[in-house]
């Protein structure tokens, strides 16, 4: 019960070393169990958990070197107090009381006038419920401080999800083994979903078909047994499209449609409107491709899709996963367990958010709320009656914005005012770091506890600290709540440990006798959820219309939104296309700083098709300029059958000062949002590329 693995003699390791479960922080579906071994209180290896069966003893390369990244000379140990120009990097070290001291006494200064003009950044630099958003959204409920609305990287897609099936909800990820077609739409599930690619090739064995729908030809479109190599921005079109051949040549269960959804002659009549023709020309795709794929899901069972993330970072993303996800019901694949659509399974977790967060320490205060995804506009913004007091202090933790967040010269540009005060909780010096007036060190997953939901799968996973904090670092939960003894804040809630946290996060949902025995739970959850309707909408069936969305005077259907940016004439002056996926070794902007990792991954670069380079004169390896209204930026090109003709793909997200002229690819991203859920629109950008 001690969390602690006994080790056999024969196992090659150590007999004085220990064991200990715990699982990965990082924003990937597949929520890894982890077993650290350490030897002398140093955490010399991290490897996948072979009893947890989604994890099955694999880790992506990225988290299999967690204990270099634990231990890494770079590591932040003590607190640092800025002793140069912002952005400059140079800080002097202090000791915690000192800091605390002063960060209190300016929050308290600043609370005293506004505390709305105080506002907490933070997003999925740790995944977990307790050094997440738990003594930290207590800490700013108490203080009054703005809210933030955490937008960057799902909350198109959960909304257009909630909005049709009525939550982050769908097939469990298991029984994508036993499907007979995947559809992997908006997914490189070899970089960012390993292990339901495992399923997938288990099934591909078995012999289903994989398809990839995606603007990129990733490894993961390679290995499929077809690519659909659709514009930026299309993917609602095509799923019209997929829904106009289901109906002509009736490939629907009309019993499930009638029984379990609504608004279906709405969207009948929709549908029927997208021919293969017309969603072939607005998705530069082939008619005949769109046809065959129809074909394929009308008549295959069992037949499923894998979405991820990546297809809703556009104007019109929201709309776009309500479409695919009506998919499902119009042919009955929800009936079979290995049928259906996975974005996300948080929403299955039965979380205690309240108790975790305490917004009753808000007294009846209604703070504004403050996009992160416009960071940038906001941090530049005076004060008025309809925005509120200007941002006069920034606690930063768990993100790097000024690396991540969009147009990032108006991000750095915020940051860099001499009048705003910022404190980053962190483990290395990032880009954001550099502008801090305070640093302050986190620990890592070794050295604290937290407990995990799962957006891939339906394990609760427990983790628990295998070494003390190295240096000075201090758990997120620890800085929090010394900074509210120093604000003076006396509720119990503020002196509660982090292992009742982790309790507190699914009460009595979850045993948590058997996270401490093991590591994780399983969630009871049907293995075909949705086979009798039930869906968790208002209505209880998959809403092709929503109600909800009508009231808001929005399209209560799904349909094709242009994007925000689209090059619609040949003499545009950006006329290409520009996405921006995540570099394979590194998880948005984790990791970039491991020698190793960046070694793998090589530099910077700017995928272009050779239709596009040959005119520009541009060749593999050449130094390019890639720029439009909000910048430039200087990469290496790569001159690549991966990026179709009128489209470029920018890898991401590398550090800022890694990049050839100390800048990134969000210098060249724009900070409008999205249909719905007011997420940012990554992949709604328009660029033209120079050789430099």
């Amino acid at each position: 019960m001690t969390g602690v693995i006994s080790i056999s003699p024969n196992s090659g390791i150590s007999p004085d070393s220990q064991q200990v479960r715990g699982a990965c922080p990082h924003d990937c579906p597949d929520t890894c169990a982890l077993i650290t071994t350490v030897h002398n209180g140093i955490a010399i290896k991290v490897q996948g958990n072979t009893e947890h069966r989604h994890t099955a003893g694999v880790l992506c390369t990225k988290v299999s070197r967690y204990a270099e990244r634990t231990h890494h000379p770079d590591r932040l140990l003590f607190p640092l107090r800025r002793a140069g120009p912002k952005g400059s990097g140079r800080f002097e070290r202090v000791g915690w009381d000192e800091a605390l001291k002063d960060i209190g006494a300016k929050l308290r200064a600043i609370a005293t006038q506004e505390p709305e003009a105080i506002l907490p950044y933070s997003y999925a630099g740790t995944m977990g419920l307790v050094q997440g958003e738990s003594m930290a959204a207590r800490f700013f409920h108490q203080l009054g401080a703005s809210l933030l609305d955490r937008t960057i990287c799902a909350s198109a897609g959960g909304e257009g999800l909630a909005q049709t099936l009525g939550g982050r909800v769908g097939m469990k990820v298991e029984f994508f083994a036993q499907s007979r077609l995947i559809l992997i739409w908006g997914s490189n599930s070899i970089a960012s979903n390993l292990h339901f690619w495992r399923l997938a090739q288990e099934a591909k064995r078995a012999g289903a078909k994989l398809v990839c729908i995606d603007p990129r030809r990733t490894e993961t479109a390679e290995k499929c047994h077809e690519h659909v190599q659709l514009r930026p921005g299309t993917d609602t079109a095509l799923a019209l499209a997929l829904m106009h051949e289901l109906i002509v040549n009736d490939w629907l269960d009309h019993d499930y449609i009638a029984r379990h959804t609504l608004g279906w002659e709405g969207l009948r009549e929709r549908a029927l409107r997208w021919s293969p023709e017309r969603a072939g020309a607005v998705c530069g795709i082939g008619r005949d491709q769109i046809r065959s794929l129809a074909r394929d899901w009308g008549t295959t069972r069992p037949a499923a899709i894998r979405l991820n993330y990546g297809m809703q970072r556009v104007r019109g993303g929201g709309n776009a996963v309500r479409a695919v996800a009506c998919l499902p019901a119009l042919t009955g694949a929800w009936r079979d367990p290995a049928g259906g659509v996975l974005l996300s399974s948080s929403g299955m977790f039965p979380v205690n958010n309240s108790a975790l967060q305490r917004p009753d320490l808000l007294a009846g205060r209604r703070p504004r709320t403050i996009n992160m995804s416009t960071i940038g506009d906001d941090l530049l913004r005076r004060g008025s009656a309809q925005f509120g007091p200007k941002i006069a202090a920034l606690v930063v933790y768990n993100s790097n914005p000024v690396a991540v967040a969009p147009e990032s010269s108006k991000v750095v540009a915020g940051f860099a005012r001499e009048d705003l005060f910022t404190v980053v909780m962190e483990q290395f010096q990032t880009d954001t770091a550099d502008y801090a007036d305070y640093v302050l060190p986190a620990t890592t997953q070794l050295e604290h506890w937290d407990v995990h939901a799962s957006y891939g799968h339906t394990d609760v996973l427990l983790n628990r600290p295998a070494i003390a904090p190295v240096g000075e670092s201090r758990p997120n939960t620890e800085i929090f709540r010394e900074l509210a003894r120093h604000m003076g804040y006396t509720d119990p809630c503020f002196g509660e440990p982090d292992q009742s946290l982790c309790r507190q996060a699914y009460g009595d949902k979850v045993d948590f006798e058997l996270l401490l025995a093991q590591g994780y739970a399983t969630l009871p959850v049907p293995d075909a959820p949705f086979a009798l309707g039930g869906f968790p909408t208002p209505s209880g069936k998959c809403e092709f219309f929503s109600e909800r969305l009508a009231r808001q005077g929005l399209d209560g259907l799904p349909d094709h939104v242009p994007n925000h940016e689209v090059a619609a004439r040949a003499d545009a002056r950006y006329p290409l296309a520009m996405i921006s996926p995540p570099a394979r070794n590194f998880l948005n902007s984790s990791f970039v700083n491991m020698r190793s990792l960046r070694d793998i991954e090589g530099e910077p670069l700017l995928e272009i098709h050779e239709a596009d380079a040959t005119p520009r004169g541009i060749a593999s390896g050449a130094v390019v300029r890639v720029f439009n209204d909000r910048g430039e930026y200087r990469c290496k090109a790569d001159v690549s059958h991966r990026a179709r003709p009128g489209v470029v793909n920018g890898l991401g997200v590398w550090w800022r000062k890694f990049g050839l002229d100390g800048t990134n690819v969000n210098q060249l991203t724009s900070q409008k949002l999205t249909d719905m859920g007011r997420g940012p629109v990554f992949y709604d950008c328009l660029v033209e590329v120079h050789a430099a």
